[in-house]
């Protein structure tokens, strides 16, 4: 019966060819129906719904700062550090609408400034530090305000410091005081990669937002040595010995590039119309990408000179650049190879010994870089030491002159304000006293490097932030208010 069938269908199919043959009509023999064509669905593809793309919003917590308002003010008559290498003695500094307009021997004074007699004094730009722990360890220092250190990862590349500053950190006002007024806020060191610094302009405010320094990068702090081996090796855990913390570098690094190789290719899929499905986003590759892409500067704790060597090779491997060194206490060691390599030194003059990798630190450090044509830089990385980061400056000037440098006053000043802007990525915007940039200014009683040096007026952005003879002008934390202190007084005695 079967076979009679097959016959039967082959016969007719046959006749009817043949018939299709002799006449040119369309053969009617049903087509099975093809699977679609995925190819030819031409519809746009659809945008990532918001916070999937790492880089579609760089900046999810954009800068609120509003400088204060200010009134036309010089200078005249100080002597004048411009950190650009001159010393002006007997000169004027001009400031107008937040920027400074005039700086030198002889300055035109707008109709209606307000004129300060600088005769006796000295002006210098504000003091830039550039690593500092205020607001992530605030004052007073208790757990509850022992936010600086996610210590739960050799790699917590994806935790920002902002989101643990403290406004209300009395910290700031004392740093103020010392003329202070930008500074790089940084996780600590226990972690391989501790996460994203900020930069901060000094001034008060209730909210992180609102002292965001507008426009500066980010910036990824790393740390060698011995603080991630001591708290994840007493772990039982990796890395545990120096050559643990470079294989975590390294195995991150590959991570970060091929999360961004996969985020390459899929907009460049989409560049084409062609549909794609994103990578997962991954905020610790986030940040490491950003370093990969050039976005986000590397700022390295690392304080011997071998272990500086390595960390710029596994630089080169990945193809990324570090901004500075902190600490550094051997990098007189190999300073030409810093200098060769633009990386900045963020370092003291008298702290040394407190461990055994900052032994050999030495009070000429900072002169022996800037003596072979590096970026030397005095930091406090301390609640109290940023409070006179000038003298730190004097006392490592005075090393270098006593090693015979010959470290001049108009070159120290730099490793104070221009140098450490350089650093963090500002120096088109602050770290000199050059026309056109912000008017953040230092009015000093004396020699900036002397002891008996004080800050008598601060200056941010033209605008009148501290003044040590006005208490209306010396800025208080809404925590100290009702606090016992110095002017809280009950019949003269002070309580």
């Amino acid at each position: 019966m079967k076979s009679s069938l097959l016959v039967a269908l082959v016969t007719a199919a046959a006749v009817t060819l043949g018939a299709c043959a002799e006449t040119g009509a369309p053969p009617t023999v049903a087509v099975a129906a093809r699977s679609p064509d995925k190819t030819a669905d031409k519809s746009p593809p659809r945008p990532l719904r918001a916070g999937l793309d790492p880089w579609a919003s760089p900046d999810p917590f954009p800068s609120t700062y509003r400088p204060a308002p200010s009134a036309p003010t010089a200078i005249l008559g100080a002597t004048v550090l411009t950190a650009t290498g001159e010393e002006i003695v007997g000169g004027g500094v001009v400031m107008a609408d937040g920027k400074i307009v005039a700086v030198g021997k002889d300055v035109a004074v707008p109709a209606g400034a307000r004129v300060i007699d600088g005769r006796g004094k000295w002006v210098t730009p504000g003091v830039i530090d550039p690593h500092s722990h205020l607001g992530v360890y605030a004052s007073p220092a208790v757990e509850a305000q022992s936010d600086g250190n996610e210590a739960t990862d050799p790699n917590t590349a994806n935790v920002w410091a902002e989101h643990s500053v403290w406004p209300q950190d009395p910290g700031f006002n004392r740093a103020l005081a010392g003329g202070v007024t930008t500074l790089q806020i940084l996780p600590g060191s226990a972690n391989l990669f501790g996460g994203r610094s900020v930069v901060l302009k000094n001034m008060p405010a209730e909210t992180v937002q609102q002292m965001k320094f507008p426009g500066a990068p980010y910036g990824l702090k790393m740390a060698c040595g011995e603080n991630p081996k001591r708290v994840y090796g007493s772990r039982g855990r990796s890395p545990a010995t120096l050559m643990g913390n470079v294989a975590g570098y390294r195995a991150a690094w590959i991570q970060a590039a091929d999360y961004l190789r996969r985020w390459d290719d899929y907009k460049a899929k989409i560049a084409k119309g062609e549909k794609a499905d994103p990578p997962t986003r991954n905020l610790t590759l986030d940040t490491l990408a950003g370093v990969l892409k050039g976005e986000i500067l590397v700022q390295n704790h690392c304080y011997r000179a071998d272990e500086m060597a390595q960390m710029i090779d596994i630089a080169k491997e990945f193809g990324y650049r570090i901004s500075a060194f902190h600490h550094a206490s051997e990098a007189y060691k190999i300073a030409p190879l810093l200098t060769k390599e633009g990386i900045c030194v963020d370092t003291w003059a008298q702290w040394w010994g407190f461990k055994m990798e900052a032994f050999d630190g030495i009070e000429e450090n900072a002169a022996m870089v800037d003596h072979a044509g590096g970026c030397a830089i005095v930091h406090s990385d301390d609640e109290h030491l940023i409070q006179h980061l000038n003298i730190e400056a004097g006392v490592a000037m005075a090393a270098g002159n006593r090693a015979g440098l010959g470290v001049t006053r108009a070159r120290a000043i730099r490793w104070i304000t221009a140098n450490p802007a350089r650093s963090l990525g500002i120096l088109d915007k602050v770290g000199t006293l050059e026309p056109g940039k912000m008017a953040d200014v230092v009015l000093w009683s004396a020699d900036p490097f002397s002891v008996y040096a004080r800050a008598e007026k601060v200056f941010i952005d033209g605008a009148l932030a501290y003044d040590s003879a006005d208490p209306a002008r010396q800025p208080r934390s809404d925590f100290e208010l009702g606090q016992p202190g110095p002017r809280d007084t009950v019949k003269g005695a002070t309580r």
